[in-house]
């Protein structure tokens, strides 16, 4: 189905009957790391998957989205959809946008539910602060006005070289819509959060280390963590009759 929301055409499923269930995807992903999930818990639940813009069957971002952005979009999206404070599922960047919009009052779900949530920053390297200053002084030095006529190949190089997997595969828009969420640190907020919060991590998650999720635990009034021994960033993908089961007991 689609819908437009906020100047926006954005895909989404409605399934199941119930009390509903609100699915915001990762970076890069889209209502299908989701769609397994669903299966069980649509005989029980109404659960809503969107693609959020810029991803899957959405329409593509004319301009970089902040997280403001994204959490505008996700209130207006359950305001057109007329949910009432559904429960809230994240992964990743969804899980981002979930943890400000609770902590803010924007929805007031009973209970959450976040894999490998994004939200916290991690303390640079070394080695990463390095990289990072170099490209900044690259790219102060090919955006001079005599020379960025003719350094346009020369600055993709430098991003290519320097940037993450994500920011490299990305487009112009994209990569500044990632710079803005990912320099987001939510962790002053967090003990706002009023609902029933369950986290559900891999224990080799190199994205969203799990060290963050026991931030996350620590910070979250009502909380809880599941670790799926072995798992990666998508372990809820990777073990999915166990988070079923922990999905069951926590619903």
């Amino acid at each position: 189905m689609e819908i437009e929301v906020n100047g926006y055409k954005a895909y989404y499923t409605d399934e199941g009957q119930g009390e509903p269930i609100l699915f915001l995807h990762g970076w890069g992903s889209s209502v299908d790391a989701f769609a397994r999930m669903v299966i069980p818990l649509k005989e029980k639940f109404r659960c809503i998957r969107v693609d959020l813009p810029g991803f899957g069957k959405s329409e593509p971002l004319r301009e970089a989205f902040t997280l403001e952005d994204y959490c505008n979009f996700v209130k207006s999206f359950i305001k057109a959809l007329n949910l009432e404070n559904p429960i809230m599922f994240g992964h990743s960047n969804g899980g981002r946008i979930t943890l400000k919009m609770c902590s803010e009052g924007r929805v007031s779900p009973k209970k959450i539910v976040l894999f490998g949530s994004a939200g916290l920053r991690s303390k640079k390297s070394m080695k990463s602060r390095v990289r990072t200053r170099t490209f900044k002084i690259i790219k102060g030095a090919l955006t001079l006005p005599i020379v960025r006529n003719y350094s346009a190949d020369a600055l993709e190089a430098a991003r290519n070289h320097f940037g993450s997997a994500d920011y490299r595969s990305a487009t112009p828009v994209m990569r500044q819509t990632l710079v803005n969420l990912v320099n987001v640190d939510l962790r002053e907020q967090l003990h706002n959060i009023k609902a029933s919060t369950l986290l559900i991590w891999g224990e080799n998650d190199t994205e969203t280390p799990l060290a963050h999720a026991k931030i996350m635990e620590q910070l979250i009034p009502d909380c809880g963590l599941c670790v799926l021994e072995g798992g990666s960033h998508f372990a809820f993908v990777e073990q999915p009759a166990r988070v079923d089961s922990i999905l069951d007991c926590f619903l």
